[in-house]
């Protein structure tokens, strides 16, 4: 099989962010973008994704704040997955995972259909009612981890649908289970089924 790799680096006014993807990796991770939390969340994501994942924000405008940065590193990292999947020919497309961590489980379902979309994390309370009170950290919010979310799933092509069920306020704890589900999730979207001989839709075609 080719080696399903790539290589993006993006510079703007705002950013400069090299990143280094092999799918079919061994789980070696350097992640260095500058937001701690972020940083400790991709390599959750990538070790459960069996991803090798190179990171690196050479430069970024943390006098200002962390949004562009955040957001930035999205982008990339859809890019990279979108390239190094190239045709998908043979992909599962389709893959889905449940995390627990203690009260909280995450659920992550995503479709690799080329037309990407996310509304953001759907968070619910033990009692089944919305819950929108998780509690951010100094540097990482929920509404920053829906900006990640929205930039890596529309420069991927990727339907992405996260549900967080719980009763935990901390931040941390919510978001650890999201990642190492997206990574769960989508091994099994990019794995290949020998059963497929080509491109995983009946177009013919995934854009």
């Amino acid at each position: 099989m080719e080696k399903r790799i790539a290589e993006i680096n993006r510079k703007t006014n705002e950013t400069e962010i090299s990143i280094k993807l092999n799918i079919d990796g061994t789980e070696e991770r350097k992640i260095k973008t500058g937001i701690g939390l972020l940083d400790h969340m991709l390599d959750l994501f990538a070790y459960w994704g069996h991803f090798d994942l190179e990171a690196i924000v050479n430069w970024g405008d943390f006098n200002i704040d962390i949004h562009h940065t955040n957001e930035d590193v999205g982008i990339v990292l859809g890019q990279a997955f979108k390239k190094a999947l190239g045709e998908k020919v043979g992909i599962n497309r389709i893959g889905s995972a449940s995390v627990p961590m203690e009260e909280v489980t995450a659920t992550v379902t995503v479709d690799i259909s080329g037309r990407g979309f996310f509304k953001g994390i759907q968070v619910q309370g033990p009692a089944g009612l919305l819950n929108p009170d998780i509690i951010e950290t100094k540097e990482y919010s929920l509404e920053y981890a829906n900006h990640f979310f929205e930039s890596f799933a529309k420069n991927m092509g990727l339907n992405l649908i996260i549900e967080l069920k719980g009763g935990n306020r901390d931040l941390h704890t919510n978001l650890e289970p999201v990642f190492k589900g997206l990574g769960i999730a989508l091994d099994q979207a990019t794995q290949i089924d020998p059963r497929r001989k080509g491109i995983p839709s009946t177009k013919g075609v995934i854009d």
